[in-house]
C-alpha cells in the first residue's frame, strides 16, 4: 500500500530525515519507535502533506504524494491523528467530526455517507455520541483522543498514521485506545501507522516494526523479533516499566 523510498526532509537547514525507506502492507499495523528528536512525527508530517521531503519518493497505492496537498492525501485515504490531540475547541463534537469529512460533504451521496461513517465512530466511542452537543474544549484528556481519532475516520482512510496516542492518558484510558486501533485493524482492516512512547504496547499490537535513530532507520523487523532484540530492550522497552495494555 505505502513504499518510502530514500526521503530526506529538512526543516530550513536541519537534516531530520535521511534516507529513510520503510513499506506498509494493507492490513497491517506497523509501529516506530524512537526516541524523542528520532524524527517520527517529521515522517508522519511527510507522509500527510504536512511537509514536502526534498528528496526521495512517497509512493500510495501506486501513486507518487510527494509533491501533492495535504487535502488531496486525504481525498486518497491518508488521515493523520496528530500529537497532542489538535481539536477545534470552541467547536462541539459533532462540528469537529462533521469537519474531518468536509471533502465528502461537497456531494450529496458524500453527505450520506458521512452520516454513516459517524454512527461508526459513535459506536467505536459512546462517549462521544453522550457528548456531542458539548464542546471539545470541556472534554477529559482521554475523550480528546476519542474525537481526534473520531475525526480522522470521518474522512474513511485507507491509512491512518497514529502519533503518541496514549500520551497524557491514564493507563486505563490507554488500553481502551490501545483496544480501539486493534479493532480498526482487525474488523475495519484499516492500515495503520503508529507512533507510540509505549514502545513495548506499540509492539504487542504490532505486526511489524522499524526503530528510527537521529533520522536513520536503524533497525527492522517483526514486532516478535524486535520485542526481543536486546539493543531495543535496553534502549526502549525497559523491563521495569509498567504494561498499560495487555493482549
Amino acid at each position: 500500500m505505502l513504499k518510502i523510498k530514500n526521503i530526506n526532509t529538512y526543516y530550513g537547514q536541519v537534516h531530520v530525515l535521511k534516507n529513510v525507506s520503510l513499506h506498509l502492507t494493507a492490513g497491517e499495523i506497523v509501529t516506530l519507535i524512537g526516541a524523542n528528536g528520532a524524527g517520527k512525527t517529521t515522517l508522519l508530517n511527510s507522509l500527510s502533506g504536512i511537509i514536502s521531503p526534498r528528496s526521495g519518493q512517497i509512493i500510495f497505492d501506486g501513486v507518487p504524494i510527494n509533491d501533492l496537498a495535504a487535502h488531496q492525501i486525504v481525498k486518497m485515504g491518508i488521515s493523520q491523528v496528530p500529537e497532542g490531540r489538535q481539536v477545534f475547541k470552541p467547536l462541539s463534537v459533532e462540528d469537529n467530526l462533521e469537519l474531518g469529512a468536509y471533502l465528502q460533504y461537497k456531494t450529496r451521496e458524500g453527505k450520506a455517507a458521512a452520516k454513516e461513517t459517524i454512527e461508526m465512530v459513535y459506536a467505536l466511542f459512546p462517549i462521544l455520541r453522550e457528548r456531542r452537543k458539548q464542546l471539545a474544549g470541556t472534554l477529559s484528556g482521554g475523550e480528546l483522543q476519542m474525537l481526534s481519532i473520531g475525526r480522522a475516520l470521518m474522512a474513511k482512510p485507507k491509512l491512518l498514521l497514529l502519533d503518541e496516542p496514549s500520551m497524557g492518558l491514564a493507563p486505563i484510558v490507554a488500553q481502551e485506545i490501545f483496544q480501539v486501533i486493534e479493532s480498526l485493524s482487525r474488523e475495519k482492516k484499516t492500515t495503520i501507522l503508529l507512533v507510540e512512547q509505549n514502545a513495548r504496547a506499540a509492539l504487542k499490537l504490532a505486526n511489524r516494526g522499524y526503530v528510527l535513530e537521529t533520522g536513520r532507520l536503524i533497525l527492522e523487523g517483526t514486532a516478535a523479533e524486535l520485542l526481543q532484540n536486546k539493543e531495543v530492550q535496553r534502549a526502549y522497552l525497559g523491563k521495569d516499566k509498567k504494561e498499560i495494555w495487555e493482549r
